[in-house]
């Protein structure tokens, strides 16, 4: 009797050998969970479309900082600007009153007067020919952020392709006559980064989960305010678009942007 059954396929062959077919795995990955069971709990409890006031939102944040560490607090400012022309960029610093809750490692292109500067500061490492010497041996720098005064510039220039967006930069405030200052801010963790991305959305920490609401305000309404005040000329229209909070580990609460932009002005 001859036997019937087709012989399998090369798909169906790499299937029985392999598992569940490349197409079967895509369409798995379809519904499968992008976020934790804790995540997916305290989400529910978030109104979709729902609007807080500042205080009221902050404190909602922090109740749904639920992970096991100290989360940071981050807000998500959408800005009236379209960052591909060069007129519309928004980029700066400014220093939160209460800080970010985080230190960070610092390395400093200076000589002389200066470098002592950042030494007292609390810089991790400085130097000159020797530091140029080192990022290009590791090719990269093992540091957060690196600091350097005006006349370091021309060394430091050498190491664009390695840096890259790491190069210390004049609008981020990393480029400094006085070096231990800008030391100062970033080891004390009062100084906080913001640019404007491709979507014209700022992402900047406000502080940590732990910090009581009234630090939290003060430290968005020092940001927004240094926001408002880096407003670009050319931006037209409605330059506050929308605001966010948000734990590292949970869910975004939107803000009244008339509400805080008042809280900004207050200060």
């Amino acid at each position: 009797m001859s036997d019937l059954t087709a012989a399998p396929t090369e798909a169906e062959a790499s299937t029985e050998k392999h598992g569940l077919s490349t197409a079967a795995r895509r369409k798995a990955k379809v519904n499968r969970a992008k976020h934790s069971k804790r995540f997916l709990a305290i989400a529910k409890t978030v109104s979709i479309g729902e609007i807080h006031g500042l205080d009221e939102g902050i404190a909602k944040v922090k109740e749904l900082a639920t992970a096991k560490f100290d989360e940071t607090i981050e807000a998500a400012i959408n800005l009236g600007v379209d960052p591909r022309h060069g007129d519309q960029m928004v980029r700066g610093t400014t220093n939160l009153p209460f800080g970010t809750g985080k230190s960070r490692v610092v390395w400093v292109f200076a000589r002389g007067e200066k470098a002592e500067d950042a030494k007292a500061a609390g810089a991790d490492y400085v130097g000159a020919e020797d530091l140029l010497e080192r990022i290009q041996k590791e090719n990269g720098a093992a540091c957060d952020l690196l600091v350097a005064s005006p006349d370091m510039m021309p060394l430091v220039g050498r190491l664009g392709q390695i840096l890259k967006a790491k190069m210390p930069n004049p609008k981020a405030g990393t480029v400094s006559p006085n070096v231990g200052q800008v030391v100062r801010d970033i080891k004390g963790a009062t100084r906080a980064e913001y640019r404007v991305d491709k979507n014209g959305i700022i992402h900047a920490p406000i502080g940590k989960a732990s910090y009581p609401v009234e630090n939290l305000h003060a430290n968005f309404v020092a940001l927004l305010g240094a926001l408002v005040k880096a407003k670009p000329a050319a931006a037209k229209g409605k330059y506050v678009k929308r605001i966010n909070l948000s734990s590292t580990m949970g869910p975004s609460i939107e803000i009244d942007v008339t509400v805080a932009q008042k809280a900004a002005e207050r200060v």
